[in-house]
């Protein structure tokens, strides 16, 4: 729960719309959005998740937990643009991979907040010489080998 949470910590204070891809078990998403609900309550949040089953228990927890989240069971690729102001992932993809999900789904003035583990530096040598970035590489604070990725400006180049 702290790992996501710290995601919070990078972010604009009261997003507009943030957006969360691959969710998965609801990490970070779900923990995104049950702080924000609190400290944000305006702030729309949307879970991405295609596998049915972990997408019918988001459903449940933003349920049970009383959020306005919107759970999305559908593949990232082919939703409409979300048009969101913070993007997240963690365990989705490798960056070559990621960053062509993101950029559909990202505001022109939005961030990206990826949690990488120690693979970080290989994957961001991969997509060097076919994206342009600016790129903040902040330690985890519950991991010592692992870092987030705060990408602002992303353009395939």
């Amino acid at each position: 729960i702290a790992d996501s949470a710290q995601l919070l910590l990078l972010a604009p204070e009261t997003p507009v719309h943030w957006a969360d891809l691959g969710s998965g078990a609801g990490f970070p998403g779900l923990v995104v959005a049950i702080i924000l609900a609190e400290r944000s309550p305006e702030t729309r949040v949307t879970l991405v998740e295609s596998d049915r089953r972990k997408a019918t228990f988001l459903r449940e927890s933003v349920r049970g937990l009383g959020l306005t989240t919107t759970v999305l069971a559908e593949r990232i690729e082919t939703i409409a643009p979300l048009c969101a102001d913070v993007v997240s992932a963690r365990a989705l993809a490798r960056l070559e991979k990621l960053l062509p999900l993101t950029v559909r789904h990202i505001a022109p003035d939005g961030i990206a907040l990826f949690l990488k583990g120690a693979a970080a530096q290989s994957e961001l040598a991969m997509v060097s010489g076919a994206w342009s970035f600016s790129l903040e590489r902040l330690p985890s604070q519950t991991d010592p080998t692992s870092e987030i990725l705060r990408l602002k400006d992303l353009i395939h180049v």
